[in-house]
């Protein structure tokens, strides 16, 4: 595992050199805002001492909500991506900044207050020339520890499509890449001990009172300030700089998404003068890219005509292709969407069962499966038990009552398999890991999962604006088989291909990228 992984960060090294600026980038606007917003909390609480309780049990409150729980509460008020990450980091950053600033400032000996005040200091005086400086020493220790978790917690921001180290550790997940989550992880916690170690020298730094000392800090503090000054300058100017127009294309954490979010990429910027912002991995798939669609925040997106059907138009009864018409029609009408470049390949729903298992019941198909569910243990990605087409739909058309149900992520379920921890899951016909898989395939002998067969889904102001990206996309049309489509995840999944690799090379043999 060490050499894979040394190997990995070598051969991706500017990949991971990106993902660590983006982690770094949300990280430090988190912190900054965190420092001057939980100071300025903690220093009126400070001196309006009623307000200190209930401020500390407000922010106490937010900081026991679960991370992915803030997530998900944000997401319809500030959508997807940066913005809702940077929030929910500010948010969990806010307790420790408060809390060291209220106890630092109350916590002073009264006797050099009083002291202080009968020789006829300013309130005013008193805090910037005693309070504050007698506190740093407690603040500067909760600004580091609010800073250290700022940066691990970041890497939740990759869930909702925000960047960061968190895409590596997910995507390794998602396609079975341990070498990739343990880089990704090992990473974040060098970040995390190189910027504790930094606020430690400018704790330490802070506490020396010689003349030379403050000499030496004020001059610290012009090249910080210098530096700072620089990169917003630079940033400034690229911002300011023409670039070519951008098409942001969003993925589910699957591995054929990466895999087909990649070709996309190639595909557009080859044909076009179009640049591309990939954004792979979106937690909750189809449940936070979709609203995200009709609110402009990403372009294009792969979506499977059945889920399609059920998780965004909301429609209860069976869905057959030959309803796809209906289906175009009402993306087309009310979400003003349209889908260009149907792949080829049906990415449906399957049940496998443990082989094991399988021999000891004689399980063949679902309707023997029924018999025996209340004595086995159903596993699944967590949407597939809210989905409409999900688990209770499938439980009622067949009968079926387990004994338990296990929610995991999808790069997690053949593992857990192998291991046991469950009996039955439920699977995608294209996973790169099912043949590999000590599993038995059952066979749906009532017909109950539709038809998913995947395209592209795009906003039509984009097609309107940019109408050269329905030609590049509809270069994808029949391209990709079942069998195609499982190899390609197979060797991303068995094989630790990167997906731009596998993305890029397929379209090479069809002709499609030069």
């Amino acid at each position: 595992m060490p050499q894979n992984m040394w190997n990995l960060l070598v051969e991706r090294s500017g990949w991971f050199a990106g993902l660590a600026g983006e982690h770094l980038t949300l990280s430090a606007i988190a912190i900054a805002v965190a420092i001057v917003v939980g100071g300025l909390a903690g220093l009126l609480i400070s001196q309006a001492t009623k307000a200190a309780k209930p401020t500390l049990a407000v922010v106490n409150f937010l900081y026991t909500i679960p991370s992915i729980s803030m997530l998900g509460l944000l997401i319809p008020f500030s959508g997807v991506g940066n913005v809702t990450a940077v929030i929910a980091l500010i948010i969990y950053a806010l307790l420790p900044m408060v809390r060291s600033t209220y106890t630092g400032l109350t916590n002073i000996e009264p006797g050099i207050i009083e002291a202080a005040r009968g020789m006829g200091s300013t309130e005013g005086q008193i805090m910037r020339k005693i309070r504050i400086p007698l506190a740093m020493p407690v603040i500067m220790s909760g600004i580091r520890s609010m800073a250290t978790m700022t940066i691990a917690l970041t890497g939740i921001a990759s869930f909702i499509g925000a960047g960061g180290l968190g895409v590596a550790i997910y995507r390794g997940i998602t396609t079975n890449n341990m070498a990739m989550t343990m880089d990704g992880s090992l990473l974040v916690a060098i970040l995390a001990l190189v910027v504790d170690f930094v606020l430690g020298v400018v704790e330490r730094r802070a506490q020396m009172r010689s003349a030379k000392a403050r000499c030496a800090n004020r001059r610290a503090l012009i090249v910080v300030a210098a530096i700072v000054a620089a990169l917003v300058a630079i940033g400034l100017a690229r911002s300011c700089a023409p670039t070519r127009a951008t098409i942001r294309v969003a993925t589910k954490p699957m591995t054929e998404q990466y895999i087909m979010g990649n070709m996309l990429k190639e595909l557009i910027e080859q044909d076009t003068d179009l640049n591309v912002d990939l954004t792979t991995g979106v937690g909750g798939g189809t449940s936070n890219i979709a609203p995200a669609m009709e609110s402009g925040n990403y372009d294009i997106y792969p979506e499977y005509t059945g889920t399609a059907w059920a998780q965004v138009l909301h429609r209860s009864d069976p869905y057959d292709e030959g309803r796809f018409g209906e289906l175009t029609d009402t993306y087309k009408n009310d979400l003003h969407m349209s889908w260009v470049g149907m792949y080829g390949f049906n990415d449906t729903f399957g049940i496998v069962v443990r082989r094991e298992v399988a021999d000891r019941y004689g399980l063949r198909s679902y309707s023997d499966l029924a018999r025996v569910s209340s004595q086995l243990s159903f596993g699944a990605e967590y949407d597939f038990f809210e989905r409409a087409d999900g688990y209770r739909a499938f439980c009622d058309a067949y009968g079926m009552s387990f004994a338990n149900t296990i929610d995991l992520d999808i790069g997690l379920k053949y593992q857990a398999l192998a291991e046991g921890q469950m009996d039955v899951m439920v699977v995608f016909t294209t996973d790169g890991q099912l043949s590999a898989a000590d599993a038995t395939i059952l066979t749906d002998d009532r017909g109950f999962f539709p038809s998913y067969l995947c395209g592209n889904v795009v906003r039509d102001q984009v097609l309107e604006e940019h109408p050269e990206l329905r030609a590049v996309l509809t270069k994808l049309n029949g391209t990709i088989t079942d069998g195609d489509m499982a190899q390609m995840n197979y060797e991303v999944e068995s094989e630790g291909r990167p997906p731009e690799d596998v993305a890029r090379e397929y379209l090479q043999e069809k002709g499609l990228l030069s």
